[in-house]
């Protein structure tokens, strides 16, 4: 498997390429804010954002992924084209090498990430940025209530998931953005902090 290491990273005049790592609780709208920067994000801006491959229907959610069955998954991981990895709640989730040779091309690249995988992540890309995008409880539980996709007992137990894994989340680079309100006013601090490398918290 080729990883970061192999590569390696092309400068931009004093500035590496950066892979920034979108984590946060399911519900906390990675998706809706990947896809307003998508839309908003300047044409000449030197950023790429990787989709990610997991075991469920395309339609499934509102994240526009690369949708394999589990055999599929399994063996391009074991042939080596994920460069990261992890498995949560029955679905496996993967990011292709290819991030690998846009960053070696001096493209900083956004990815939505896992709040559990973040370690092994920042081991095998130094020049990772890791976005916690935040979300109060209260608008959690109505969000996860309002997609439909999980039970009582699933949802309380995201939520819980949630505000442990976040007291433990640790990175001299960790920026911090607050969800609780306007999806645009979120995006328009995640764009900045893209574009600009925002590094204080943006809550």
């Amino acid at each position: 498997m080729f990883g970061a290491a192999e590569y390696g990273y092309i400068m931009q005049g004093t500035i590496m390429a950066n892979l920034f790592y979108l984590i946060g609780a399911s519900g906390a709208g990675k998706d809706s804010l990947m896809q307003y920067m998508r839309k908003e994000i300047p044409a000449s801006a030197p950023v790429v954002f990787a989709h990610r491959y997991i075991t469920r229907f395309a339609d499934a959610g509102g994240e526009n992924h690369v949708a394999l069955r589990v055999p599929e998954f399994l063996l391009r991981k074991k042939l080596g084209c994920l460069a990261m990895s992890w498995y949560s709640h029955e679905t496996h989730y993967g990011i292709g090498i290819e991030i690998n040779a846009w960053l070696s091309l001096g493209l900083d690249v956004v990815v939505n990430g896992s709040r559990g995988y973040l370690a092994e992540a920042a081991r095998q890309y130094p020049n990772l940025i890791p976005v916690l995008i935040t979300v109060d409880s209260d608008v959690l539980l109505a969000r996860l209530r309002s997609r439909g996709r999980e039970t009582e007992e699933q949802i309380s137990k995201r939520i819980h998931q949630a505000i442990e894994l976040e007291k433990n989340i640790s990175h001299p680079a960790l920026l911090k953005i607050g969800n609780d309100g306007l999806l645009q006013d979120a995006g328009k601090r995640l764009l900045d902090a893209v574009l600009y490398r925002v590094t204080e918290e943006c809550v």
